[in-house]
């Protein structure tokens, strides 16, 4: 829906813009092109509330592969390539790796101290070293083996008895998965109340980031106005976030600290860190913090990218069949498959590879800042501009991408001298020094989930005549490309298949 403002709030806005803008300086070189905007609001009422990369991939056909607008004030910049978004995010990271400050969700509802909406700087830094040691590669991961595969096969048997609610029971698992490794708590079967909270703090922050819907995010100073002001409510709806999402990253922290006062608290991040006597107290708030994050990183894109997964079987019936031939010759029909699997299972791995790239679970990678001015094949980028890599277009740009609409793993193996195409973990995980920490943590998840899934169910439409269309991708979720809610069939490939879903975990 558009943007709407009161008069009084089209007053402030103006008198703002007229107050901080009017003196700005004038660029030394062009700025890229872009769309056209009106005197002081630039291009405010020309970006979009919900379909974010539609917008901007018209815009890119328009205008290039870097687009400028000016949304009132505010220097933005889309960049819907690879290649110049490596040169310029990778390249000079030192200069593209900080983020925009949100006002209402990261000022006003805390939300700033996740790790990946912290501004560039020492505390970002003590942050992702302490989520890389937990989840940041490989063999961080190995020792938590078993309980993926646990998660997976409760997830398989969740799905097998309620199909209905698979969503719910995906997310159920990435958020057992993930409060084990954060923090060395085990979840309730069912209705945790600590998964329960992380939930809740991730729907506010969906709701409170969603651009163009707060006029704070466009004029600062509104944050400086008294709760009890008309027209104020948004601070009243922040400050109860506030206090929910403080409440998400106490609590389990405490209880890890309670389980370590009684020498009985499992291996996890929290748990590993504060072994460390030497930590400062700043220390120690930055570590609950990053314990937070976690769930931020990894639930949502598990869940997104799951999601997409079961869809597209439902879509291509043709790459399950040969995915599950690969299955049975390496895994057989006497057990599930395991992370050991994973290396001897190329259809598999490139599978995922589609899944990632055909429907990106964020079509907009998180925004970076500028620190300094720059340049760039001679146009000239302000500081403080807003640099949004449009991965939809980057995942879907036919010069990269054959037929890019159409789901094919077979694009990333290499056959009959063919070269295979480029594999989409250069963009969706994000860029330079602000790729997403969760990187490895989702891509062991969602590898799991995929392998028991085929290796155990058909998949299907629950109506076969249906003429559903494949939605165009984000528009969904503000913060998450999954499709729209769906249904599919999830039916045992065997009895045998039922007795392994069936076995108790």
């Amino acid at each position: 829906m558009p943007i709407s403002f009161t008069v009084i709030d089209l007053f402030i806005l103006v008198l703002s813009l007229v107050a901080l803008r009017w003196f700005a300086k004038r660029a030394p070189l062009p700025l890229p092109p872009g769309p056209k905007g009106w005197p002081l609001i630039g291009n405010l009422l020309d970006m979009p509330n919900d379909d974010f990369a539609k917008t901007y991939t018209e815009w890119a056909r328009m205008y290039g592969s870097i687009v400028y607008a000016n949304v009132a004030g505010q220097p933005l910049v889309i960049l819907s390539d690879i290649e110049v978004a490596n040169e310029l995010l990778d390249k000079k990271s030192a200069i593209y790796s900080d983020r925009p400050v949100l006002e209402m969700a990261g000022e006003l509802a805390g939300f700033k101290n996740w790790t990946g909406f912290l501004t560039y700087g020492p505390r970002w830094k003590e942050s992702r070293k302490f989520m890389h040691h937990a989840i940041g590669t490989r063999e961080s991961l190995a020792e938590f083996s078993s309980l993926f595969e646990s998660a997976n096969r409760k997830l398989m048997k969740e799905a097998l008895c309620d199909p209905e609610n698979l969503e719910r029971h995906i997310r159920y698992s990435a958020g057992t998965i993930i409060t084990r490794i954060a923090y060395g708590y085990q979840a309730e079967e069912k209705d945790d109340p600590i998964i329960a909270l992380a939930e809740s703090a991730m729907r506010n922050f969906t709701q409170l980031r969603n651009p163009g819907t707060h006029l704070v995010d466009f004029i600062p100073l509104l944050k400086y106005v008294p709760p009890w002001f008309p027209g104020a409510g948004f601070k009243r709806m922040a400050s109860e976030a506030k206090q929910l999402l403080q409440e998400n990253a106490d609590k389990p922290f405490h209880l890890t600290m309670q389980e370590m006062a009684r020498g009985k608290a499992p291996a996890s991040l929290v748990s590993k860190n504060m072994k460390d006597s030497s930590l400062t107290e700043a220390e120690k708030d930055c570590l609950k913090w990053a314990a937070s994050s976690l769930y931020s990183g990894g639930a949502d894109t598990t869940v997104g990218a799951l999601s997409i997964f079961f869809f597209a079987m439902t879509h291509y019936p043709e790459v399950q069949r040969k995915a599950q031939e690969e299955i049975d010759r390496v895994v057989g029909s006497d057990r599930l498959p395991t992370l050991a699997d994973r290396g001897k299972s190329p259809y598999i791995s490139a599978l995922l590879n589609e899944v990632y790239r055909w429907r990106p679970v964020v079509s907009t990678a998180f925004p970076h800042r500028t620190t300094t001015a720059d340049t760039y094949k001679g146009y000239y980028i302000p500081k403080g501009t807003i640099i949004v890599p449009n991965l939809w277009q980057m995942t879907h740009d036919p010069h990269v991408y054959s037929n890019p609409d159409v789901f094919s793993p077979e694009r990333f193996l290499e056959k009959d001298g063919k070269v295979a195409e480029r594999n989409p973990r250069a963009c969706v995980f994000g860029f330079g020094r602000r790729i997403c920490p969760g990187l490895q943590f989702t891509d062991v998840t969602v590898w799991l989930g995929i392998a028991m899934a085929l290796s155990v169910f058909q998949i299907s439409k629950v109506d076969e005549e249906s003429t559903e269309a494949i939605p165009y991708g984000p528009k969904a979720s503000v913060f998450t490309g999954r499709p729209q809610p769906f249904k599919c069939r999830l039916n045992p490939r065997s009895t045998k298949a039922k007795e392994l879903i069936l076995e108790l975990s």
